[in-house]
């Protein structure tokens, strides 16, 4: 099963608090107490956002954290790519090429550097203003209709098969 983990979904739900008051300067008490996380959790999130400069940090007493860049300059993939300790990949050898035993011979590889590939793409074509305002229309690359149709609709350049059950 596709899932992100807690900590990318917990950074998106900080980034999306943050987004909403743009020129507010967040602490992380605040950031913990608003959004019913825990206080380490959320630091830690803040951390990896500031070491990948998504968030900029201000220290003394009225310090905290605020967005880097504007919401909409901001997307899902790179959200993604600083709170993982690893590379994105669906599977071991699009995430880390080589660290598969049998990926030499495998027959399947290329599909799921394709899939890989579209993944990627629809996550980077997903910005942070997307996720937070829910009257913006989302992305055709992400779209329920899509989704629908895809599932049925081969990759293209594969043999004919179907990413559904």
């Amino acid at each position: 099963m596709l899932r992100i983990s807690k900590i990318v979904d917990y950074g998106i739900l900080v980034l999306t608090h943050m987004a909403a008051r743009p020129t507010h300067v967040c602490s992380a008490a605040e950031l913990a107490a608003s959004l019913g996380l825990g206080q380490p959790v959320v630091s830690k999130v803040l951390k990896l956002l500031a070491q990948h400069r998504l968030v900029a940090s201000t220290r003394g007493a009225h310090g905290g954290y605020r967005l880097e860049r504007d919401a909409d300059q901001i997307n899902v993939a790179e959200i993604i790519d600083a709170l993982e300790e690893q590379p994105f990949g669906l599977t071991e050898c699009t995430a880390v090429p080589g660290a598969c035993s049998v990926e030499a011979g495998c027959h399947i590889r290329t599909h799921w550097q394709r899939i890989n590939l579209i993944v990627r793409r629809t996550l980077e074509s997903v910005t942070l203003a997307d996720m937070l305002d829910e009257g913006r229309p989302v992305p055709a690359s992400v779209t329920p209709a899509m989704a629908a149709t895809s599932a049925a609709r081969p990759i293209p350049n594969t043999p004919n098969w179907s990413l559904s059950k």
